[in-house]
């Protein structure tokens, strides 16, 4: 492999963009290089200590990765790799892991994992799809400890079970007091308390990063001024949809369901065909409330980094 691995600045952002717009063979995550480059870079950097590599041949950036280190500082996470497809097999992948262990290693990670590092990620690990980076992970050592999966709604027509209407829902709702409205900025104290103590506080995050912002939002269920549950969309990716989460005293109420379709309905609006529904947990809930489908399978790797 003939290619120099460099730290990137910032403004090379435009440039790894370009790049994963090639690299990634998916075209729904072709589609939102941008976004996922943003997420995973500028706005985790924010958050926490964020590397990017990139790999350069001949003057042109041919290879990029971006990695960070999780909550638990031993902890790396490897949250984007980007190869050009014409010099794929040339070890350009293996050589930015490489530098990217190393990388890790000098900030105290002592384990590596080839997964979603919340509440800044585009995936939750490798999609199986992109067989040549799962053949990599094995490669180099990597073993698999977990599988999650996404499940997709169809949002292309207007009949779609994902866009039902939740006027009657909304209606009955009413009749016990509860109030369905979108959230704003203003709630964000009311919803981070009520996800902090009903899931634990690895949400806040999330919901910062939808409510009133572009491209994202969220839905709230109320009554009498306490929050019985909410649901957000395009934190992470327009695309995506959660996370949400219901009170358990009110579930079973229907809540989860017309705060799921109020946010897809949202997302259609803005154009979007399908919603992805990441690092699903209860699938049966998904599929009856909006006819969604296990679709994008991800294999999760780590490694123990050598002492």
């Amino acid at each position: 492999m003939d290619a120099e691995i460099v730290e990137l600045s910032a403004d090379r952002a435009p440039a790894v963009v370009q790049l994963c717009r090639r690299a990634l063979d998916l075209p729904e995550d072709a589609a939102e290089a941008a976004e996922i480059v943003a997420t995973l870079w500028t706005r985790a950097g924010a958050d926490r200590p964020v590397v990017a590599l990139g790999a350069y041949r001949d003057g042109d950036l041919v290879g990029a990765l971006i990695c960070s280190v999780a909550t638990d500082p031993r902890l790396g996470h490897v949250d984007l790799v980007a190869v050009d497809p014409g010099v794929r097999r040339r070890g350009v992948g293996r050589a930015l892991l490489g530098h990217a262990e190393r990388r890790l290693a000098g900030l105290g990670v002592a384990e590596v994992l080839l997964a979603g590092n919340p509440p800044h990620y585009a995936w939750p690990g490798i999609d199986v799809r992109y067989t040549p980076a799962v053949c990599a992970a094995l490669a180099l050592g990597y073993r698999q400890d977990r599988t999650a999966w996404n499940m997709t709604a169809d949002l292309s027509y207007e009949g779609s079970p994902a866009l039902r209407s939740t006027e009657d829902a909304e209606r009955r709702l009413a009749g016990q007091g509860i109030t369905v409205r979108r959230a704003e900025p203003a709630d964000l104290p009311a919803l981070t308390a009520f996800a902090r103590s009903t899931f634990g506080g690895s949400w806040d995050a999330e919901l910062l990063g939808s409510v009133g912002r572009d491209g994202a939002g969220c839905h709230l269920a109320e009554r009498a001024g306490e929050v019985l549950g909410f649901a957000a969309y395009g934190s992470s990716r327009p695309s995506w949809f959660g996370p949400m989460g219901t009170a358990p005293a009110a579930e079973g109420s229907g809540i989860g369901g017309v705060l799921l379709r109020r946010c897809l309905r949202d997302q259609h609006t803005a154009g979007l065909a399908a919603a992805q529904i990441g690092w699903v947990g209860p699938v049966p809930f998904y599929s009856g409330s909006a006819g969604a489908r296990i679709e994008r399978v991800f294999f999760l790797y780590r490694r123990t980094l050598d002492a």
